[in-house]
């Protein structure tokens, strides 16, 4: 796993596997899905995206439809995306930066993908993972009935502490024993 620590430091994190590289993302971490997969990045092993923000379009019935739920809604991922790509962002939009974007993903790792059903991000979410599944990707998804963005900030909630469990054995199960 890389070290992107605040401070520009970037490294292998003590304890970690140095050709093994995991990639997590939530919200708009997610972007780094397919971006952490761009030219002179070590090879990805595993993505895990949670609640992933990967269409800078936000044309999903879900983009559309949830323009006032709690902690995120549309609005918020239209300034999300617009400071991303910049303020004065013309032209188009790199599938590193918006993976929705990417032609082929073939040559991705395994995924898990979480998505929260009040979510202005589900649908892409779900769609990201039918295109891997389509491209011959190994996915599991998990989509939390009756959550929102940022419901697992109540870990006492049944789905936060289902969230928390099964994010934790997929990573386990991905990485395995150390070589």
């Amino acid at each position: 796993m890389l070290d992107r620590r605040p401070g520009g430091r970037t490294g292998h994190r003590p304890g970690t596997h140095r050709h093994r590289r995991p990639q997590r993302g939530r919200r708009s971490g997610g972007d780094d899905g397919v971006a952490g997969a761009g030219p002179g990045a070590p090879a990805l092993c595993f993505q895990l995206l949670e609640i992933p923000e990967l269409d800078d379009r936000l044309e999903t019935p879900s983009a559309k439809a949830f323009t006032d739920t709690p902690l995120w809604n549309r609005p918020n991922a239209e300034w999300s995306w617009r400071h991303y790509l910049g303020p004065d962002h013309t032209g188009e939009v790199s599938p590193y930066a918006a993976p929705a974007r990417a032609t082929d993903l073939s040559n991705l790792p395994p995924a898990y993908i979480s998505t929260m059903e009040f979510n202005p991000l589900r649908d892409e979410g779900i769609l990201y993972a039918m295109r891997l599944l389509e491209a011959g990707v190994s996915v599991e998804l998990h989509s939390y009935a009756g959550t929102f963005h940022g419901s697992t900030q109540f870990p006492g909630a049944e789905a936060s502490r289902r969230n928390l469990a099964e994010t934790i054995t997929r990573l386990k199960r991905r990485l395995g024993p150390r070589d």
